[in-house]
This record gives structure tokens, sequence and C-alpha cells, in this order.
């Protein structure tokens, strides 16, 4: 979400009145003092107040986002419910999203009311795909998180409402699942459930207690407060449209060039991590996000959480940066693009998260350059990297290496993201004779490699061919004691 000082003003001071209400939310409005009713209506319209304060009327266009879908998923059939809910919350967002360019002002920040639609537009479509796969499939059709995740009932409109527009997340997320949201409702996210979490693995200790995210919001605030101090202190010393100013590009030499260039994106990375981790300590503080126990006895606090700074910034291969940078829009696009889709899932799901950030021209040339630079990516790791895996100091070489390639590659990938428009973007990629397309172009072509969907269908054709040789050794073998008994007898 981009902000101009002002609405940064407002942001910060809506998103600090919401963490005093999130305390009392959890305090005085605790599940076993009062209904989930009284709990939904008031998340509802503290949200609505809060949307309200920082955008005005053009907060109405949440609501009418929030009930066209609603319309779609009572009235359309379920077979089909979720693509219409799609394509109509999506193109509603689209639409919102040309009108504050194209119509108010392009390249200006103000009135951003598009930022909390993002949001809503992933909670709403995977409210859909869920309903979709808890009433129209069969358990052995769901893998095995789109049965937790599964949706057995229509919400009602209040729940739906609450769910989109809580005052914890209205303003800037992060996307959570609705099974999720409604156990921190009706208070039963502390008890055993099966989850898998970020890495796939189960939860091993789960306490009856309620444990308190008093530790986990100080320690996130603190987080908070060093990412705007940084973000504060170095925006304005290391822009990012210095790379394509002319005396910089003809008098630095190319390296130069090159370490300014990821100096530049890591002095903008904080305003990111400033947001989103103020937006997980909210939820924090109203009960929400606890995520069973560590080893250690100790709670953690990240079911809902956006990002892993240190994973963010000592990330080795490109595929881990994405994975740790804006986690909930990360699972939002695997869980209704990439698990469904079924052609080119990849390039597919690139367009989906250029389509829903927006219209800026930018977005476009970034998510474009992101399929090529993944494509290449996952050769390099897949051809290259088991050659040093023989010891630890040539995996740890191979880390080294792949974190600089890594930080150079997202810094370059994502200026058009900053620049949002085409004219300086291509300015920047031909100051650097788009020497790491070609690149890529060139590791794709010389390094193969088969794709997920290919290996996983091997895999499972071979242990096909494996079962059906040993039915047909059995079978033979069954048939020569017959032979056998045959002659005997």
């Amino acid at each position: 979400m981009l902000l101009s000082s002002q609405n940064l003003v407002n942001f910060v001071a809506c998103q600090l009145f919401a963490l005093l209400m999130a305390v009392w939310f959890r305090l005085y409005l605790h599940p076993s003092k009062t209904s989930p009713f009284i709990r939904h209506v008031v998340a509802t319209l503290l949200g609505f107040y809060l949307a309200l304060f920082c955008f005005g009327w053009y907060s109405l266009h949440f609501l009418m986002q929030s009930g066209l879908s609603y319309s779609v998923m009572v009235f359309a059939g379920l077979e089909h419910m979720h693509k219409y809910c799609f394509i109509v919350t999506l193109g509603y967002l689209i639409l919102c999203q040309i009108t504050r360019v194209y119509v108010f002002d392009y390249g200006m920040y103000s009135a951003d009311f598009t930022g909390p639609m993002m949001v809503i537009t992933q909670k709403i479509t995977s409210l859909a795909f869920e309903i979709h796969d808890g009433l129209t499939k069969r358990e052995g059709q769901l893998t095995p998180s789109q049965k937790y995740l599964a949706i057995s009932r229509m919400p009602s409109l209040l729940e739906y409402l609450s769910y989109n527009c809580n005052f914890m997340g209205i303003l800037a997320g992060p996307t959570c699942s609705y099974n999720d949201y409604m156990a921190f409702i009706e208070g039963t996210g502390y008890q055993p459930r099966h989850q898998e979490n970020a890495n796939g693995k189960e939860n091993g200790k789960y306490k009856q207690s309620e444990p308190s995210p008093k530790n986990d919001v100080i320690s996130k605030l603190c987080t908070c407060a060093i990412s705007l101090f940084i973000y504060l202190s170095l925006c304005k010393l290391l822009p990012v449209e210095r790379s394509i100013n002319d005396d910089f590009v003809n008098n630095t030499p190319f390296h130069l060039q090159v370490i300014y260039l990821y100096l530049a994106m890591l002095a903008l990375r904080p305003k990111y991590y400033f947001v989103w981790t103020l937006a997980d300590a909210i939820n924090n503080a109203a009960g929400f996000g606890f995520n069973g126990y560590n080893k250690d006895g100790s709670p953690r606090w990240d079911l809902i959480s956006n990002l892993r700074i240190l994973d963010i910034e000592f990330a080795t291969s490109f595929k881990l940066f994405l994975d740790n940078w804006n986690i909930q829009t990360a699972l939002w696009l695997k869980r209704v693009c990439y698990e469904r889709c079924p052609i080119n899932p990849t390039a597919a799901t690139f367009l989906l998260s250029a389509m829903w950030h927006g219209v800026y021209p930018g977005y476009y040339l970034t998510f474009l350059t992101g399929i090529v630079m993944t494509m290449a990516a996952r050769a390099v790791r897949h051809n290259i990297r088991p050659y040093f895996l023989v010891s630890d100091s040539h995996k740890r070489i191979y880390d080294v290496i792949t974190w600089a390639c890594t930080q150079v590659a997202i810094s370059y990938t994502v200026v058009p993201f900053v620049l949002l428009a085409v004219g300086p973007s291509f300015k920047f990629y031909r100051s650097w004779y788009f020497c790491l397309h070609l690149l890529c172009l060139l590791v794709v072509v010389a390094l193969p490699v088969k794709s997920r969907r290919r290996q996983a269908k091997a895999q499972q054709d071979g242990l096909q061919k494996d079962s059906l040789q040993e039915n047909q050794t059995e079978h033979n073998s069954t048939d020569n004691n017959c032979n056998q008994k045959d002659k005997a007898t």
C-alpha cells in the first residue's frame, strides 16, 4: 500500500488506535465474557469507523465490493460460484484501481482506498473457494490444507462482514482463513487442532491454558520502531530514482551501480516491515494469531505473520525470498491459483499477482521479469546445487554466492515496481543492457528442468508401475503354485 506523508500520519494514528482497541477487545470482550455475536458486531463497527476516518466516503467501496460478492455467493450455483465470485471481486478491485490511477491522479498516492480493497479481495476469493471445497467436493478430492480450510456452511452476513472488515485487519491486513478467524471469535483458537505451519510440519505441542501475547506484541512493536527509524533515515539518502539518473549512470562504475541498487532496495524494505509487523502486532494484541508452541514451550504468535525479516535479508534463492515476503499473499496465490491452474501455474500466479497489485505498468514488468527469474533460479538449483553439497565448505561457498545473486536479482526485478511507469523502467533496464533478462533466458535454455507437476506425475507413474510389477509377480507366483499342485494331484 502506497502512502503520502499525510496518509502515513492518518494510517499510523488509526493503527495505534486499533492497537489500543485490540487490547481492550481481548480483555473486556473475551469469548468467556461475551457472545460471538457481540464480538462480530464490535469488530465490524470499529473497522468501518477506521475506514471512514482514513478514506472518507471512498470506504463505501469496501461495502459495495463485499455486498456484490456476497450476492454472488448466495444466488449463484455452488458448482461455479467460486469462479463468478473471483471474477466479480477482482474485477471490481481493478475497476477502482483504474479509476484512482488514471481518472484522479496518476502516480499520486492520495486517497489510496484500494489498499484495503486488495486485502478484502483476498479474503472474499479465499472464502468462495473454501465454501466450494466444503460443499461440493468429497474429502478424497481435497489436499490436506484444503480439508482444513474447507467451509461446510454459508456464513451469515454479519460473520462475512466481520471477517472482511474487522478493525484489526481493515487497513493493512493481513489476510487469514475464515476458519481461523471464526476460531478466534468463538474462543476455540487455543484448542488442539490439526494444522500445518509454514514449513509444512505439524505443531507438536499444545497446551490448554490461554497464553499471553504480551511479549510478542512488545517485540513486534520494537521491530516496528526500528524499521520506521531506518526507513525515515535512509529513504531520502538512497532513492531508487538515482539509478536512472544520467550523470550517475555515465560517471559511476557498473559494480558501484549494482551495490547502490542493493542498498537503495535495502533502505526501502523497512517501510513494509513497519506496516506488516504493526498489523501483526494488532491482531496478536486482540488474541488472534496463536499458532501452537515451540519445542521449548514458548507460545508462537505467527499464524498470520506476513514476513520473516532475517529469512528475507539472508535468502539464498529467489524462492526463499518470495516465501518469506508477504507470506499471506503468497499463500493466497498458491491456494486460489497455483494449486488449481491446469496450465503453466507459475506464469498464471505471477500474472494474477500483477493484476491484484494494480494497473501501473511497472507492476507487470516486475512480475513478468519474476517469471524468468524463478525459472532460471529453479534450473540452477536443480542442476548446479548438487555439486556443492559434497562438503560443508562447498555448501557455505554456494550459499554466499547464491545470497549475493539473489539480492541483486531481487533488486533488479523490483525496480519497475518502484518506478511504476514504463519509460523510467526501460531506461533502467537499458542502462544494465537487460543483462539479467538475457542471462536468465540463457540459463533456462541451457539448463532445462522438469516442472514440479511433471516430477510428481513421473513419481506417481513410477509407483503405479512398481505396484503393477509386484501384482504381476504375485500373480505369476500363484499360477506356479497352482500348476505344481495340479502336477502333484
